[in-house]
């Protein structure tokens, strides 16, 4: 995988573009979602700490994907856990 090739994840409700991405501050990885125009930037650290999660904190996040109705700014994930 390089900064040019993505690996594109894809089923029947979504897709996604990731590609590893050098920056001044070292490689990350980034994900892109076409359909929303959102992409993010994750660096080793932010990625050895999804496999310290378990299935049930991904179906939370999926409940609200967006965070509440009532509440327009992001929320960080220490916030929901």
């Amino acid at each position: 995988m390089s900064d040019e090739d993505p690996l594109v994840v894809a089923n029947e409700f979504t897709q996604v573009e990731v590609r590893k991405r050098r920056t001044r501050n070292g490689e990350r990885l980034e994900i892109v979602s076409p359909s929303l125009g959102r992409s993010i930037l994750l660096d080793p650290l932010e990625l050895e700490s999804l496999t310290w999660q378990d299935a049930a904190l991904f179906s939370t996040l999926l409940g609200t994907p967006y965070g509440p109705e009532d509440e327009p700014r992001a929320r960080s994930l220490s916030d929901l856990l």
